[in-house]
């Protein structure tokens, strides 16, 4: 399956990325990708994404990762709601349920 992620390049504390189409099960370093759709750099705030060929790979079939995806709708390549790159800790998820539970319980 292929995806879409990002490719850290750049020195020791000033980070690039390379947004690149890749198989999902290999590493996207040393250049073993399939093709690279876009640039990003968070220090300069410097984003190019060549939205053409990435809509072609999704349809394709290509997935992007949670931050390629928050990024392309950004950009307004691709239309939808961000989600959320990191899990909710399982505190949370109890809380919130007990609060649902106790929702319902007082309708």
């Amino acid at each position: 399956m292929l995806v879409i992620r990002l490719l850290r390049i750049g020195r020791k504390n000033q980070p690039s990325f390379k947004i690149v189409v890749t198989e999902k099960k290999r590493s996207s370093k040393s250049g073993r990708f399939v093709e690279e759709v876009g640039f990003l750099n968070p220090l300069k705030k410097e984003k190019v994404v060549r939205g053409e060929r990435v809509r072609y790979w999704l349809s394709v079939g290509a997935k992007p990762s949670p931050s390629v995806y928050n990024l392309l709708i950004s950009e307004k390549i691709i239309e939808g709601k961000k989600i959320k790159k990191h899990k909710e800790k399982k505190e949370e998820k109890e809380e919130k349920k007990e609060k649902k539970e106790n929702l319902d319980k007082g309708s």
